[in-house]
């Protein structure tokens, strides 16, 4: 028998593709999504890709008594991938309490659960945010965390030590899975990011100014320390994060950890500024960015990329997909969500 995996915010970027590479791997999966942050649709994406239709539930995680219900009616579950919550840094830094509020009341909820449900396996969305501006890159498993860039970081540190606390007294193993900057699409382009409003991360701010729907991209700041002045990131596709899911689910379940909680790395151990991504998308979309310098944005780390070597050891992880192909899925999705103007210029108020 397959075993049952419960994904929070299974309709969200990541999520989604994480729903499909469980599904082609054997896994039964349950979604639990609220679409404040998300698009119901995403679902549709994943049901033509795997030809297996997902249950959603449309439940806020912050609300116990929804959250415990779900688990009253699967009580079944091998095993949770949380990625439920908000993410926007630079939002976070605006609306801090906003953050911390959903980001941790959804986690406590949700492990409260885990303990009356006595679910075995817990995977967590987390981020190298929670390294902060480290003093050496690549950074490491055991890179000490600085203090976090903003309060969206601050809730990826306090998640980790709720868990890694909450593992300690509790039956179930834990896996964290810091990962960098998921980019691109499926290879399908059926499913893909949907940013909300105008987007917060790099890639849809390229492909949005590059079709049309943002008139200028910015560029903040070309003063940092770094090859060209610009920022320096790990970017990754976002199918070769979902598979690790995948593997770290199996890693737990084939009870290869001897630990109660386990973090790696998820980046390509490449670093890659701003303006070279931006050089990468010209080059393979075959179109001129129309974009400008301007400040810094405030929460941003300067620099930072992963070394990846214990992912690839335990977890038997590598990366798939190349720059290239994190762009070019990345342009086609833009192109895909052009040709759907219905889809493309509504509003999620709309959609759920």
């Amino acid at each position: 028998m397959s075993k049952k995996i419960l994904v929070t915010g299974g309709c969200g970027y990541i999520g989604s593709h994480t729903l499909v590479d469980l599904v082609e791997n054997g896994f039964d999966v349950v979604c639990v999504d609220n679409n404040s942050r998300s698009n119901p649709r995403m679902l549709e994406g994943v049901e033509k890709i795997t030809g297996k239709k997902i249950k959603n539930y449309k439940v806020d995680l912050c609300n116990f008594d929804d959250t415990f219900a779900i688990f009253q009616e699967n009580d079944d579950i091998d095993g949770i991938i949380h990625f439920a919550a908000y993410k926007a840094v630079g939002e976070s830094v605006e609306q801090p309490l906003m953050y911390f509020e959903n980001n941790i009341v959804s986690l406590i909820n949700l492990l409260k659960c885990v303990q009356e449900f006595n679910i075995p396996n817990f995977v967590f969305s987390s981020s190298c945010t929670v390294y902060g501006n480290p003093d050496e890159i690549p950074v490491t498993e055991k890179t000490i965390p600085k203090p976090a860039e903003s309060p969206y970081g601050y809730t990826k540190q306090m998640g980790e030590q709720i868990i890694n606390e909450f593992s300690k007294a509790s039956t179930c193993k834990c896996i964290l899975l810091r990962y960098f900057n998921p980019v691109g699409a499926h290879p399908t382009i059926l499913i893909g990011e949907l940013p909300i409003g105008k987007p917060a991360n790099l890639i849809p701010a390229i492909t949005q100014t590059a079709i049309g729907k943002i008139p200028q991209m910015m560029v903040h700041g070309d003063d940092y320390p770094t090859r060209d002045g610009s920022c320096m990131r790990d970017f990754i596709h976002v199918s070769d994060i979902a598979h690790a899911h995948t593997l770290s689910l199996e890693y737990l379940l084939n009870d290869k950890s001897s630990l109660r909680c386990e973090v790696f790395n998820l980046g390509s151990g490449n670093g890659v500024t701003v303006l070279e991504a931006i050089k990468a998308f010209e080059k393979v979309s075959g179109t001129s960015l129309n974009y400008i310098i301007g400040p810094r944005r405030p929460g941003d780390v300067v620099a930072i990329y992963a070394n990846n070597h214990l992912a690839k050891t335990k977890l038997g992880w590598d990366t798939k997909y190349s720059l290239e192909d994190m762009m070019l899925t990345a342009w086609k999705w833009e192109q895909k969500l052009k040709l759907d103007e219905k889809f493309y210029n509504a509003k999620f108020s709309e959609l759920n």
